[in-house]
C-alpha cells in the first residue's frame, strides 16, 4: 500500500528542494504543484508562463483529485505531493484527501518575502498563503491527523537529523540518499521549472545554513509582521 505525502508550502519554502530529496529516494513518486493549472484557469492570476502551464496539466479540479487519490505513478510505494494550499481557490481542499499524511513546510517570512521578491517583484499577503496554510494545519490536527511541521531554517541547519526526524513521523524509514540528488531539471518538476527552479536545478543537495534574516523596509517590513502570526503559530508545533 502506497503512503501518499500530501507537503503543504507556501512559495519559496525550499519546497522544490524538498521534492528534491523525496525523489532521490528509490522507492517514491513525486507530484509537482498538481492543482497549479486549476488555480491559473479558474482565476487568471497573471503568473509568469500561466498559458503554457494551463495547456500543459488537466485543470479540473475533481479529476486531478482522483488522480491524487488513486493509484501512484508505478505503483510507488511512497507519493510526495507537493501542494500549495493558497492555489486552493476551487471546491478542493485539503479535506478531500483524508487518507494521506500531511505535512507542512514553513519559513520565517521575511526570508519568504526576499525571495520571493528577486523572482516575482513585490508580494501580496495573499500570494504568500500563511492563513490558508495555518487554516489547513488545524484542520489536521483537528481531525487527529497529526501534521508534522517543517521549519525550514531549522532544517537546513541539519539535513540528516531533520529529515531522519520527519521521515519518522511520516511513517517511511529514513533513507540517506534524500540528501544528495542530480543536478538539472527533473521529469518530475512542472513545466514552469524553467522560470522558477535555476537554483534548485543547479543544486545537488540542500544548501547551506541559512544565515541572518534579510532586513526588510517599507510594505515589505509590514507584509513581514502581517504574516509572522501565522508562521509563529505554527512553528510551536515544529519537528
Amino acid at each position: 500500500m502506497t503512503i501518499a505525502i500530501a507537503m503543504w508550502s507556501g512559495p519559496r519554502n525550499i519546497s522544490t528542494t524538498m521534492m528534491r530529496s523525496f525523489s532521490a529516494r528509490a522507492d517514491c513518486a513525486v507530484s509537482d504543484e498538481p492543482f497549479y493549472g486549476c488555480f491559473l484557469k479558474d482565476t487568471g492570476a497573471d503568473h509568469p508562463m500561466a498559458d503554457e502551464v494551463i495547456a500543459d496539466m488537466d485543470c479540473d479540479w475533481q479529476s486531478v483529485a482522483a488522480a491524487l487519490r488513486g493509484p501512484a505513478p508505478g505503483d510507488a510505494p511512497v507519493w510526495y505531493q507537493k501542494h500549495m494550499p493558497h492555489h486552493m481557490e476551487g471546491p478542493v481542499s485539503i479535506r478531500d484527501f483524508p487518507g494521506h499524511v500531511h505535512a507542512f513546510l514553513i519559513r520565517e517570512p521575511e526570508r519568504v518575502i526576499a525571495s520571493y521578491g528577486v523572482k516575482r517583484g513585490e508580494a501580496r499577503f495573499e500570494d504568500l498563503g500563511y492563513a490558508r496554510l495555518l487554516e489547513y494545519f488545524e484542520w489536521a490536527r483537528g481531525a487527529g491527523l497529526d501534521p508534522a511541521v517543517v521549519d525550514t531554517t531549522s532544517l537546513l541547519a541539519d539535513p540528516a537529523r531533520g529529515l531522519a526526524k520527519l521521515c519518522e513521523r511520516l511513517g517511511i524509514g529514513w533513507d540517506p540518499a534524500m540528501l544528495h540528488w542530480q543536478s538539472g531539471v527533473h521529469p518530475g518538476d512542472g513545466i514552469w521549472a524553467s522560470h522558477w527552479y535555476d537554483k534548485v536545478a543547479a543544486s545537488t543537495g540542500f544548501g547551506p545554513p541559512a544565515g541572518s534574516l534579510p532586513e526588510l523596509d517599507g510594505d515589505a517590513a509590514r507584509l513581514a509582521d502581517q504574516c509572522r502570526p501565522y508562521y509563529e503559530a505554527m512553528k510551536a508545533f515544529a519537528l
